[in-house]
């Protein structure tokens, strides 16, 4: 993040930055075009803080770099965001992040935390979702690797990896070192399992997301955002769906 600052420094203007903000070394902050912050508190002495174009962050958010906000990204009233993050574009961003990932169009856009973990595409975590990146133990973090069987030793820090499509429930747990597939609708009582994989409805029952449902219900979530899947978006949904049977 701090090699892409250095690029983006090279080649974008940055906006004053409005004085109802409180910043710790403005010179490593860039706020791009259309951008709205107000009343936030920037620390940019611990890495460079970027915000895309047209993105906007709300009042009484904490900011300590180095941070990515991108394109049309909402940061939401009173979040608390520590690097390394990059929220994407057209994210929504809220509660506690630390370390993590946002792709495309998902939303982390209440309170819980997410730390150590990357979501991908159009995943919408439900409001008190938090996931856990350490162990009680303090112990090393295991990882199922899915196409060899085994587990890895990734260290004592690792949140989550989770696919494309996928949402959680209010108050949703997330267990560390969790591996979660594309497209499931995630619910249940107490701590979910590290590994879910493609299609699930539900945790603690052996329902699957039926296909024509799973895609009514992601262009019910593409419909927000003025877009539907493609024809060749629900081939590829349709390959992977047919090919876990």
């Amino acid at each position: 993040m701090r090699r892409d600052f250095l690029l983006l420094f090279a080649r974008s203007t940055t906006q004053t930055i409005s004085d109802t903000n409180k910043v710790i070394q403005p010179e490593n902050v860039i706020i791009e075009e259309g951008a709205v912050v107000e009343c936030c508190i920037i620390n940019a002495s611990t890495g460079p803080v970027y915000i895309g174009k047209n993105a906007t962050v709300m009042e009484g958010s904490v900011l300590r770099g180095p941070i990515a906000i991108c394109e049309s990204a909402i940061v939401k009233m009173g979040t608390k965001i520590y690097g390394a993050t990059t929220v994407g574009p057209n994210c929504t961003a809220g509660g506690e992040l630390k370390n993590s990932l946002l792709q495309c169009y998902s939303n982390k856009a209440h309170d819980g935390y997410l730390g150590n973990a990357v979501i991908d595409w159009w995943c919408n975590l439900g409001a008190g979702t938090s996931n856990s990146n350490v162990k009680n133990t303090g112990g090393e973090i295991n990882v199922l690797h899915d196409a060899s069987g085994r587990n890895i030793h990734v260290g004592k820090k690792f949140g989550m990896i989770m696919g494309d499509y996928n949402r959680t429930a209010i108050n949703t747990s997330l267990n560390s070192g969790s591996i979660i597939g594309i497209c499931n609708n995630i619910f249940g009582e107490g701590l979910m399992p590290k590994t879910i994989g493609d299609f699930r409805w539900g945790i603690h029952h052996t329902s699957n997301y039926k296909f024509d449902k799973a895609v009514e219900h992601i262009n019910n979530w593409k419909k927000m955002k003025g877009l539907e899947l493609s024809s060749a978006e629900i081939s590829v949904l349709k390959y992977i769906f047919e090919r876990r049977l």
